[in-house]
């Protein structure tokens, strides 16, 4: 995934269904019957604007300029019960973890999670009824049919949660994005000064015996994100939908191990108090700092309700002791 413009993770679009056809007050009529019976046809339903999951999408690009999808209008019925043509539905394609709201009231319409799932957001009007609906013995000959319904008219919020196994939480310059580039063909911006990362990364983790998952580098998060500082607030989302989170906090912090964990899950549980019931693993960065006396002092001081390791991404320390920890969170 590219870093800067080319990731969009929310689109507001007005959608447009097509209006249904009217029915045909057609009554049958040819050389050999004079007053014939009423033979008008259903018209056609109305487009639908229908989401489609994606697996080869990462980002909602290629609808961020969208702002109008309008379906087509259903055809009108004919003579001899022909149904007029269904309107030409609009199908949006989107990465799997798109939610869709309504712009109005915030209310979650559905999500898509799976390639090739397709979900209707905005429905198109149903056809009208053809006179020969009508017809009984008291009235043998309607002259009237229904028309069409309206299609309907909806403003709507498409938003996309990153779906990946590991999520990667911690303050800028926490190592995260190095990670991501020792472990995976990912190469995301690496620099030291914040927020370096300033959208989400993936990348695929190649696992023992052909096996593999995949990470998440989010922007980092920094004290307050929840209330809505820094760049960390706007990503909080994409954290939501992984399935286990390594914290990662630097051995050369300024606080201790166990106050910068409190700060990180704090935030997270402030912004979606589910997200501490997640499975987590804590992985101290930068460790080729610490000499292994300093590393058994530290172990002492770490938090005890999660399972830590100390790595280096750069010296390449402690990488496949994470890479189990996490095979086995993912798979509890």
């Amino acid at each position: 995934m590219s870093q800067g413009s080319n990731f969009v993770d929310y689109v507001k679009i007005c959608c447009r269904s097509g209006k249904g056809g009217a029915g045909s007050a057609h009554l049958h009529r040819d050389k050999h019957t004079a007053k014939g019976g009423p033979d008008g046809g259903d018209g056609g339903r109305g487009g639908h604007v229908i989401v489609k999951g994606n697996s080869q999408l990462w980002t909602l690009l290629h609808l961020k300029y969208r702002k109008h999808v309008i379906a087509g209008d259903g055809d009108s019925g004919g003579s001899a019960l022909r149904t007029g043509k269904t309107g030409r539905d609009e199908i949006l394609e989107v990465p799997l973890g798109t939610i869709a709201k309504d712009a109005e009231t915030g209310e979650v319409i559905f999500e898509i999670t799976k390639d090739g799932e397709t979900k209707i957001l905005t429905s198109g009007g149903r056809g009208g009824l053809g006179n020969w609906h009508f017809k009984s013995a008291t009235q043998q000959t309607p002259r009237f049919a229904q028309p069409g319904e309206q299609g309907q008219e909806v403003w709507n919020i498409l938003e996309l949660k990153l779906l990946a196994d590991v999520g990667l939480v911690g303050f800028p310059n926490a190592g995260k994005s190095t990670l991501l580039s020792v472990v995976s063909a990912a190469k995301p911006e690496i620099a030291d000064y914040a927020f370096t990362t300033i959208v989400p990364n993936l990348g695929i983790v190649s696992y023992r015996d052909s096996k593999s998952f995949v990470m998440a580098d989010i922007p980092g998060i920094i004290e307050g994100a929840s209330k809505g500082k820094g760049l960390g607030f706007r990503f909080l989302r994409h954290i939501e939908r992984n399935s286990v989170l390594l914290f990662m906090v630097p051995a050369d912090t300024n606080r201790t191990i166990t106050e910068e964990y409190n700060i990180l899950l704090h935030e997270l549980e402030e912004y979606n108090p589910e997200l501490i019931h997640k499975p987590r693993v804590l992985a101290i960065t930068k460790s080729d700092l610490l000499d292994d006396e300093l590393k058994q002092e530290m172990k002492q001081e770490l938090p005890k309700d999660i399972t830590a390791v100390f790595i280096s991404s750069v010296a390449q320390q402690g990488i496949d002791a994470l890479k189990d920890m996490l095979w086995k969170a993912i798979n509890q």
